[in-house]
């Protein structure tokens, strides 16, 4: 097996070591960074505008690492008055780290649906959710929110900026490597890399095992023409690790 890693910036480059740890072949192509959001700069006044007891839905741990900087950097804090959600244990246990603060998220199924099934997201009638994301990402969500009553507005905390490859060199290489795996963590990852890999060698894409991360992308991903798709429990790199070595 050899697997390539669409994971952008430090976290794929740490799966890239753990699989190599584990003797598996791994090249790391992100195909985007992140950077900061146009509207981070507003988050201290957004968050204090909201009413206690009001929500913050943090998307990734990138939406904390961005978060708490701007925070950081012009001494705020984060208020105790307010709930705190994720949708994943891992961005929730890093965010309480980072901000000493309770978090709430889905056990069952870390996704929006399972938040959703959350007690405290049941009775949202005049309720103020704060939503602090990427500049695009998936809106069921928030349109769940409001038709139960709550007012929800986002913060585009950080924004994916495309990088630029030869793309049929960068492919070149990951044939001579034997890949035979990808990991696409998100969609907007598997969009782009649709549109990153040339028409000639969209066969061998779809030929590659793909292993993301929620049924939602594993159903586009099908859609789109892969054939063996598999689904990661989680989305961390030791669940993501452990689906590969279980994989082949």
């Amino acid at each position: 097996m050899a697997v390539l890693v669409t994971r952008p910036d430090e976290r794929g480059r740490q799966l890239v070591e753990m699989l190599s740890q584990s003797g598996v072949t791994a090249l790391h192509l992100p195909l985007f960074t992140l950077e900061e959001g146009y509207e981070l700069v507003n988050l201290p006044t957004r968050l204090n505008q909201l009413n206690a007891g009001d929500y913050v839905f943090l998307v990734s741990k990138s939406a904390v690492d961005f978060a708490d900087k701007i925070l950081k950097k012009t001494n705020n804090i984060w208020r105790k008055d307010l709930h705190f959600f994720t949708v994943g244990e891992r961005t929730a246990q890093y965010f309480s780290c980072q901000s000493e603060r309770n978090v709430r998220y889905p056990i069952r199924s870390e996704s929006s649906e399972g938040l959703l099934e959350l007690p405290e997201m049941q009775f949202l009638q005049g309720k103020q959710i704060l939503i602090l994301r990427a500049n695009s990402g998936r809106d069921f969500f928030r349109k769940q929110a409001e038709l139960r009553g709550a007012l929800v507005s986002y913060v585009e905390c950080y924004r994916r900026e495309p990088l630029l490859y030869d793309a049929e060199e960068k492919i070149n290489i990951c044939k001579r490597l034997g890949v035979n795996t990808i990991v696409a963590t998100s969609l907007d990852i598997v969009q782009s890399l649709l549109t990153f890999v040339p028409e000639n060698d969209q066969a061998w894409l779809k030929q590659c095992t793909l292993i993301t991360v929620s049924q939602r992308i594993a159903n586009f991903t099908k859609e789109a023409g892969w054939a063996n798709v598999v689904i990661s429990p989680k989305a961390d790199n030791t669940s993501l690790l452990n689906t590969l070595l279980k994989t082949h």
